[in-house]
């Protein structure tokens, strides 16, 4: 697997300078800097990385805006969100806009190398029941307008069924067993719910499922 090539984006100079050295020791190349929401999206818009290391609070534009803006603009970045707290009230609105996961900022080095490793499989960086839980906690109050409206007749019976386990916080692993279906089947009907409703990866589908009612909080 080869490394992503990442953008760090946040406020305080010690914390870019830390993540830079972890990230390098795990041979990962950081190919660029931002103290701010507007200069990550300039960042991104020069350097094409494959991953953002995104705050959510930062001066001129925050995370959530900069976030928009890269998942809308060209080529497949990914944003990870650096939150202090695990359950900070701008989770939901990250993911809602297009954010694939978020760290904690006192993250292991070695579950940051990991983590910004494997995020382009869309499932490795956040656990489906850690961002069920997330998504859950806020989203009957979160103040935000949907991120993705997709029309989900598109699905068929089982796909639909399928996305109801994927917004309960369930495995692929766990949707075989409850479905009685190959796991490899399962990643079928995932993959097809992605394409078919243009979602970049799990967590999206996650909020998808709350925003259109498919799932509820405390179903």
């Amino acid at each position: 697997m080869s490394a992503p090539r990442v953008v760090i984006a946040d406020d305080q100079a010690f914390v870019r300078i830390g993540f830079r050295m972890i990230l390098k020791s795990g041979g990962i190349e950081v190919v660029g800097e931002a103290a701010d929401g507007a200069e990550a999206v300039t960042v991104v818009r020069e350097v094409r990385p494959d991953v953002v290391l995104m705050d959510i609070r930062m001066p001129t534009m925050d995370g959530l805006e900069a976030t928009r803006r890269i998942v809308r603009g060209p080529g497949d970045c990914r944003v990870l969100m650096l939150t202090t707290f695990d359950l900070d009230r701008y989770v939901y609105e990250a993911l809602a806009a297009g954010a694939s996961g978020f760290l904690l900022k006192d993250v292991t080095p070695e579950h940051l190398v990991a983590a910004v490793r494997l995020i382009e499989t869309g499932d490795a960086l956040l656990a489906p029941s850690i961002t069920r839980r997330l998504v859950e906690r806020f989203a009957s109050g979160a103040p935000v307008a949907p991120a993705v409206h997709r029309d989900l007749t598109a699905l068929t019976p089982r796909e639909r069924e399928v996305l109801t386990f994927v917004g309960h916080g369930r495995s692929n692993s766990e949707i075989a067993d409850y479905l009685t279906l190959s796991e490899a089947t399962v990643k079928t009907h995932v993959a097809r719910i992605f394409a078919k409703l243009e979602l970049r990866d799990r967590a999206q589908a996650v909020v998808l499922a709350y925003e259109t009612g498919l799932v509820t909080p405390g179903a």
